[in-house]
């Protein structure tokens, strides 16, 4: 089966910079902006940058328990971002991997305009459902919702 890709946007007051670094350079500190969705991010591989291997674990009780990222690539002055979910405990049969690419640009009142890409790997002759992408968007809007909400609340934080 071949790859499926879902692309959407979302909006935000926030300033690139502040988002990327919040939401991107700042990713440990995850837990603290969303305790109800991520206990931690820990390094298992590398120093951050590309190449770096990250495990995400998700609070008890979600829908999700962990997820293992590579970091692809990082560019601090495009605020662009990409990685591979290499493993996630709802991949199951369906999905191999997932290639990421988050790139945030400034918006004409001041804030920003999160474009992200997702490409959905399939394992042999699995079928990548509506499920998973609309599953995929919801987590990522959300994110980034919780973050500007982090960071409208705390004016100073990420600057």
């Amino acid at each position: 089966m071949a790859p499926v890709t879902s692309s959407y946007e979302v909006t935000s007051s926030i300033p690139p910079a502040r988002l990327f670094k919040a939401t991107i350079l700042e990713e440990k500190h995850l837990h603290k902006i969303l305790p109800q969705g991520v206990k931690s991010v820990e390094i298992l591989e590398g120093d951050g940058g590309v190449g770096t291997i990250k495990l995400t674990t998700f609070v008890d009780g979600g829908e999700h328990k962990t997820a293992k990222q590579r970091v692809d690539g990082i560019d601090k002055e495009k605020f662009t971002y990409s990685y591979t979910v290499l493993e996630a405990d709802g991949f199951n049969d369906v999905i191999e991997k997932i290639c990421c690419v988050i790139k945030f640009e400034p918006s004409a009142d001041g804030g920003s305009i999160c474009k992200t890409t997702n490409t959905y790997h399939p394992k042999g002759g699995a079928q990548i459902s509506e499920e998973h992408l609309k599953g995929g968007k919801e987590m990522g809007l959300g994110m980034v919702k919780a973050v500007e909400a982090y960071l409208q609340a705390n004016p100073t934080a990420y600057n």
